[in-house]
């Protein structure tokens, strides 16, 4: 089995120290929703309520960036990220960039 990494938005770990930061570490995304998408998610928005077909975009988009930032610490021997983010970004219309970046950082239990 795979060891998780630990991922935390704060800027320490309880009951770890931190022996080596690695460096700033990321993970980025661009999507869009389909055409027919589009179509189903203007009608959800005319009517109100939640729109799931955006919702699963967007988380969708999150759990790749991060997948692809935990790929990146992996690669530097990371076994822990710190002061974790999302941030996204409009890059044209209907063209979203998500973006999960950290510190990297090689912690041992206390």
């Amino acid at each position: 089995m795979e060891e998780q990494m630990l991922i935390t938005t704060s800027t320490n770990l309880e009951g770890f120290t931190i022996k080596k930061q690695l460096g700033l570490v990321r993970g980025i995304t661009v999507r869009s929703r389909g055409l027919g998408g589009n179509i189903a998610g203007g009608f959800m928005a005319m009517f109100g309520g939640k729109s799931t077909i955006y919702t699963e975009l967007c988380e969708n988009s999150r759990e790749e960036a991060l997948r692809l930032m935990i790929d990146n610490a992996k690669q530097t021997g990371a076994n822990a990220i710190i002061n974790m983010r999302y941030e996204s970004n409009e890059v044209m219309q209907g063209l979203t960039e998500v973006l999960a970046y950290g510190t990297a950082v090689l912690v041992e239990e206390n």
